[in-house]
């Protein structure tokens, strides 16, 4: 872990999740909450290649509590939840870590989403289930989520193992996005993908339709500009905008110099900066005070 980031278990209902916090010195303007994607795990957000990389760390620099929480079935959750959750499972137990991670520790205005891949999906139906849920979570304020779209470039019989060896480019796009060392220190990051998991993929076009119509908070999209595991042309992009129709504003980006892994490459620092600085954009629109 990179210096000032330290372990805590979240309660998560009927399990426990583990998570990596950086804190600022003071009190937190927001909480930034990290959700890592599919065979991955909350270290995706701490990378340990170049000091640059992690978000982590550079949150908690800039003011704000940062917590990467490991997905139900991933981590401290893997043994209790051996096939993982649904994606409705997952909003459920997220809103309770989140609720534990308050009576905790000061979050400040509210809770920013930062999301990767699966976790995108997890993030945006966490947003869309707000307005049901009573959960005791702080508010939410945004979210960015970065590699995730509606329409996949690939079959949807490949989706079963992203680690397969045919999915190396589509994981990570090409070797000079990444400082040296990357893919060493990443092993220890990667995990098998839960099964439950695996049969949300699928689903996953209709679901985000569904899900974008309800997400009442602004909503950042980021794409790599190598991302090779969605489709996401001009055209394409402008319709997924159009989808977030209760949303208060959306904001399509895409990151230059980088592939799917956004945050563990030369372009996690730029990367963060933007999704912090949308999240300013979000403080603001919240009369949040500077």
């Amino acid at each position: 872990m990179s210096p000032g980031v330290r372990p805590v278990v979240l309660e998560a209902g009927p399990c426990r999740l583990s998570a990596l916090i950086a804190q600022p010195q003071g009190t937190p303007r927001a909480t930034v909450v990290a959700v890592h994607g599919g065979g991955m795990r909350a270290g995706y957000f701490d990378g340990q290649a170049h000091p640059d990389v992690s978000l982590l760390s550079l949150g908690a620099a800039l003011g704000y509590t940062v917590v990467a929480v490991d997905r139900p079935g991933y981590g401290l959750s893997a043994a209790h939840l051996p096939y993982g959750q649904d994606l409705s499972g997952q909003s459920e137990s997220l809103g309770a870590a989140l609720a534990h991670l308050a009576g905790r520790y000061p979050t400040g205005a509210g809770v920013f989403l930062v999301a990767h891949s699966f976790g995108g999906k997890l993030a945006l139906t966490y947003a869309a289930g707000q307005a049901a849920r009573d959960d005791g979570a702080p508010p939410l304020l945004g979210m960015d989520v970065s590699g995730c779209g509606r329409d996949y470039a690939v079959d949807t019989g490949d989706l079963r193992d992203p680690h397969q060896h045919g999915h190396w480019k589509r994981n990570w796009g090409a070797l000079r996005f990444y400082p040296p060392n990357t893919f060493r220190d990443a092993a220890a990051l990667v995990a098998p993908m839960p099964v439950r998991e695996r049969a949300e993929a699928a689903r996953w076009p209709a679901s985000f339709t569904a899900a974008a119509a309800r997400v009442p908070v602004p909503v950042r999209l980021t794409f790599a500009e190598r991302e090779l595991w969605w489709r996401h042309g001009e055209e394409e992009l402008a319709e997924l905008a159009g989808l977030f129709t209760a949303s208060p504003f959306v904001t399509v980006d895409r990151q230059p110099e980088a592939g799917h892994n956004i945050s563990l490459g030369w372009a996690a620092r730029s990367y963060h900066l933007r999704a912090l600085a949308f999240l300013e954009e979000c403080l603001a629109r919240a009369g949040a005070p500077a």
